[in-house]
């Protein structure tokens, strides 16, 4: 009889597996969508030196009354690479973009939009932390989307495509 439960359960768990894989394949289950509680909410304070210029500050209240994208990046993260040549393309089209250089070093960061160009209005430096554990980060690249009234709305972990753009983020920019 154990035999048989130990058959069963092993059964049972390729079925939980199965379902999962297909939930994931169809775009109804994403295992790196986390929740989060900001939505809804005021957005975290940003006040971390700029990553070119050391003694200036980037500031949330500096984008009051302006609907802006808030993007958490490193030069360590491949899907940060994968994901800055449409975040070039936005800025291209005027969508205002903050960014956070986040866990590394002046010089790797300024070398990657070197290469690949800025495509930020701004760039805190936290190389400690500070503003993303504030903001609840938990990997990068994560994008948040911030109201004039400085409400986050939407949240997008993983690099930023024209799906997600036309999915998330698109109709709060459309005038």
């Amino acid at each position: 009889m154990a035999r048989y439960s130990l058959l069963i359960g092993f059964f049972i768990m390729i079925g939980g597996f199965a379902y999962m894989l297909n939930l994931t394949n169809t775009g109804e289950y994403n295992p790196r969508d986390i929740p989060t509680e900001f939505i809804g909410r005021t957005a975290p304070q940003i006040n971390v030196p700029d990553l070119y210029n050391e003694t200036a500050v980037v500031k949330t209240a500096d984008m009051l009354g302006k609907v802006w994208l808030f993007n958490v990046w490193g030069t360590w993260c491949p899907e940060c690479w994968r994901e800055h040549a449409y975040l070039m393309e936005l800025s291209r089209n005027g969508i205002p973009v903050v960014g956070l250089n986040w866990r590394d070093t002046r010089p790797e960061a300024k070398a990657m939009l070197t290469k690949m160009g800025n495509p930020f209005i701004s760039i805190g430096f936290d190389p400690d932390s500070a503003v993303a554990i504030n903001w609840g980060v938990y990997g990068a690249p994560e994008t948040f989307l911030i109201t004039a009234e400085g409400m986050i709305v939407e949240k997008h972990t993983g690099g930023i495509t024209p799906e997600v753009w036309e999915k998330k983020f698109k109709k709060y920019f459309v005038k």
